[in-house]
């Protein structure tokens, strides 16, 4: 469990430092409050295993000292500014799994996604990027070994009957403090219902 908090808190820091330096035309919310973004970044995290935690930190570190931001290709490439660098076809197996996941999870705990990013490319509009759209631009940023161990970890996780979206959403209703997702999902139902009345 020590290792695995060491291994992120390394790569928030890295990825923390990389995502305030993104050149944009309008700061991003999350770059105005840094403690969101390691939140919601952490909860990401909580479900892959070491060795892909430390395949990623690698990345992370070879491109800050190769003089590359990685978040910053990434929100390039969601916005279709630079050209597609990878196309290890781990991507595609990932990204199904993970839209497959998502879909699950709009399913089951409609309050909590309600307010999300909506899920396929297609759905794509100026200001508003997708589910689909914002994990390939990440994705295309990792190396293939940590895509390889990724998409291991999702298999993994998929074969016990969860997803990658489930553990990530977990582990945010645990870091706002709810025993469980579930909870999580009835408060914000009761929150909605005492809004309409």
């Amino acid at each position: 469990m020590e290792t695995r908090k060491i291994l992120v808190d390394q790569i928030l820091e890295l990825e923390l430092a990389m995502f305030l330096s993104v050149p944009t035309t309008h700061r991003y919310r999350c770059q105005e409050d840094p403690e969101s973004f390691k939140m919601h970044r952490r909860a990401q995290f909580a479900a892959w295993s070491p060795p892909t935690l430390e395949s990623y930190l690698i990345d992370l570190q070879r491109a800050k000292t190769d003089g590359r931001n990685l978040l910053a290709i990434k929100y390039a490439r969601m916005d279709n500014l630079v050209p597609c660098e990878n196309h290890d076809p781990s991507i595609d197996d990932i990204v199904e799994l993970a839209l497959e996941g998502q879909e699950r999870c709009i399913d089951s705990y409609p309050h909590l996604m309600q307010g999300g990013r909506p899920l396929g490319k297609k759905e794509d509009t100026p200001g508003l990027t997708s589910f689909e759209t914002y994990l390939r631009g990440e994705l295309e940023t990792y190396s293939e070994e940590t895509l390889e161990l990724l998409l291991g970890d999702i298999r993994a996780l998929e074969e016990s009957g969860s997803s990658l979206s489930e553990a990530t959403y977990r582990s945010l209703a645990e870091q706002l403090g709810f025993d469980s997702l579930e909870a999580l999902e009835k408060t914000l139902e009761e929150k909605n219902q005492s809004s309409i009345n």
